[in-house]
């Protein structure tokens, strides 16, 4: 017992790894999950979007898109991206950081793609018919009245790609960051190393949990939110206000 302790919880490498893991591990974690989710929700809208297009020529390189890149492991995605990125611009093989987060970005838009297109699909086409009987074009219909709609619906399900695409950051160490841009994992496994204990790694563990556990809940909260909905007040002016508070107020 004294063993497994002390190569997994010897407080003393644990010690000296958190400034490591706190001010330069978490901050590029955050960065590159931060900054992949964001440009990936942008490009798995425009997937989306031209997965659900009427015209083969718009459809059919989102669905090749999102095969290739929901098929193949991230790994040899972000491998792939990293060495080719690194040959086609000389000036990023000194620095992979954004090769790192374009791999990242590229997987999570396959992925956030799909989501968002359930989403879309989810809402029903009435929603649609009343949009353009009220003089709204396809596209603002689409913009202001479904995929607001599409989006809220598949909010857990896009917290939890997050949560993914944190984790799947460890895999950009292959990619050979510079010192001062390891994330999380890399800096566990390199003191893992050095010291020849395992302490490092399961305090970059704690780190990552720290960033996940938070969200799965909030996932858990939004779902439960969005199944309940919000109470509907009911006071003394009458069946009209009633109508108003549960949003179902017909228009004049």
């Amino acid at each position: 017992m004294n063993d497994f302790l002390n190569t997994f919880l010897n407080w003393e490498y644990i010690k000296q790894a958190i400034p490591e893991l706190l001010g330069t591990g978490l901050l590029n974690t955050l960065i590159l999950s931060v900054c992949s989710a964001a440009i990936g929700t942008v490009l798995g809208m425009v997937l989306a979007t031209m997965g659900l297009s009427s015209k083969a020529w718009l459809r059919w390189p989102a669905r090749v898109y999102t095969d290739i890149f929901r098929g193949l492991p991230a790994i040899l995605t972000i491998l792939v991206i990293g060495q080719g990125g690194a040959i086609l611009i000389p000036s990023l093989a000194r620095n992979p950081y954004p090769l790192g987060i374009l791999a990242l970005s590229l997987i999570a838009a396959a992925y956030i793609g799909e989501i968002f297109r359930a989403g879309i699909q989810s809402v029903e086409k009435g929603q649609m018919e009343a949009s353009r009987a009220l003089g709204l074009t396809y596209t603002k219909a689409m913009l202001l009245v479904v995929i607001p709609q599409g989006v809220r619906r598949v909010l857990p399900a896009l917290v939890n790609q997050f949560i993914a695409l944190v984790k799947d950051s460890t895999l950009v160490y292959f990619l050979g960051f510079l010192t001062e841009q390891r994330e999380l994992f890399r800096i566990g496994a390199d003191r893992a190393a050095n010291t020849g204990n395992l302490s490092p790694l399961v305090a970059a563990g704690v780190f990552y949990l720290v960033i996940t556990v938070p969200l799965t809940h909030l996932v858990n909260y939004i779902d439960k939110k969005l199944r309940t909905g919000r109470k509907v007040r009911v006071d003394d002016e009458g069946p009209e206000t009633e109508l108003l508070n549960a949003g179902k107020v017909p228009m004049s």
